[in-house]
């Protein structure tokens, strides 16, 4: 049962610094950042780094590599609202992450400066680490939930979060522009989010240490030993009540401008949904399920344009051929079909007409590792995730 009184910001201080806090391993090893509070409503991963921050410090156990907790958007915690004047999550656009690396960005807007002051904190923490990089980005929900991932869907990211006990929900960064995470995979590391609980729920900060200490034991950081791995890999397991089912989006609704968006009341996470099923009401208007499938991150908060996304499961035959044609660069024989063509030399984006789009189902660019579409008048254009994959810099990693 959730206590609706929980306040797990109880001083505002708490906003004040953005480093959590480090930890430097007694010896090389790969570096992991985990960030809490891009979203100035959700400090509950910010109380879970500091709390295993400090268990860690206080137990001397030994360490490989390095940790760092960093806080996402400082005044909107401040405030306990998701955001200022713009979602922090959402400004990681292409045109503001160019003008961030040439040192021309400037700021329009308080949320804004905290995404200039984030850059920074990763830039120099990539800079001044030899890596492997793992940026773990922990989040909670407005709706009840089970513990789950969001990944941006490359085989790199596939193969390190089969082993977490939790579902899985693949492909976020083709609906969510501006994304922290799609900013991060694009350069090529293993980076995903983990939604522990709901907003006011205390056990959201006991389902994300046990999500860090997993991730830490992982990586080699530390041994799974001194992390309890069996302890909190058991925990999460039996919260996801045993699935690792790996989901694919369905359908998004986005909030438009001044629409009067309401959300039925009751939903949680994964529940499932009938097709005409009534969801919603938007300016008195009613949103009906489109299919059989189950809902995801119903709106119950009053800042955000994602209404809510309906998903289905992926079946493991799709996910093994994906892989397979994948590996073997498959996609290479699009450009030999009419309308489709290489955007440059790297051969990593594909130009689409859109008459020729349609007779291509979503799920067959899914299956060559396209995603991130975007539709510019009457063409698509998407991008190849596996082409920024640093995989040969975590072949020698204990999961991999």
């Amino acid at each position: 049962m959730i206590n609706s009184n929980f306040n797990p910001m109880p001083e505002t201080s708490v906003a004040s610094k953005r480093l959590i806090g480090k930890i430097e391993g007694d010896s090389p090893g790969p570096t992991i950042i985990f960030t809490g509070g891009i979203h100035g409503n959700e400090p509950a991963g910010i109380f879970a780094i500091k709390n295993v921050i400090k268990k860690i410090n206080s137990s001397a156990k030994p360490l490989k590599g390095n940790i760092y907790g960093l806080k996402g958007n400082l005044p909107a915690l401040e405030n306990n609202q998701r955001y200022c004047q713009e979602d922090l999550n959402r400004l990681w656009m292409p045109d503001n992450v160019a003008l961030l690396e040439k040192s021309q960005f400037e700021p329009g807007s308080r949320d804004e400066v905290q995404q200039a002051e984030l850059f920074g904190e990763l830039k120099n923490i990539v800079a001044s680490n030899s890596g492997p990089f793992y940026f773990i980005d922990l989040h909670t929900t407005s709706s009840d939930t089970l513990p789950f991932l969001t990944v941006n869907d490359s085989l790199l990211n596939r193969k390190f979060i089969k082993n977490f006990p939790v579902i899985s929900i693949l492909g976020i960064e083709e609906y969510l522009e501006g994304a922290l995470l799609s900013y991060i995979n694009e350069l090529g590391y293993v980076a995903f989010g983990f939604e522990g609980g709901q907003h006011q729920d205390p056990k959201a900060i006991e389902n994300m240490e046990s999500f860090i200490y997993l991730s830490l034991g992982l990586t080699g950081i530390m041994t799974k030993k001194d992390v309890k791995f069996k302890l909190h890999f058991k925990k999460l397991h039996s919260l996801s009540s045993g699935l690792k089912d790996i989901y694919e989006i369905l359908f998004y609704y986005r909030i438009k401008n001044g629409e009067d968006f309401k959300m039925k009341p009751g939903y949680t996470n994964f529940q499932d949904i009938a097709k005409g099923e009534v969801l919603a009401t938007a300016n008195s208007r009613t949103i009906r399920a489109r299919k059989n499938s189950k809902i995801l991150m119903p709106l119950y908060q009053e800042q955000g344009d994602d209404g809510f996304y309906t998903v289905r499961k992926i079946p493991k035959i799709f996910l093994k051929l994906s892989a397979l044609l994948r590996k073997t660069r498959v996609d290479r024989l699009l450009p030999f079909l009419p309308g489709i063509t290489w955007v440059g030399n790297k051969k990593t984006t594909l130009i689409v007409n859109t008459k020729i789009a349609k007779f291509f189902s979503k799920q067959i660019f899914h299956l060559l590792g396209y995603r991130n579409r975007k539709l510019e008048e009457r063409k698509y254009i998407i991008k190849n995730r596996e082409s920024a994959s640093r995989t040969t810099e975590y072949k020698d990693e204990p999961w991999f």
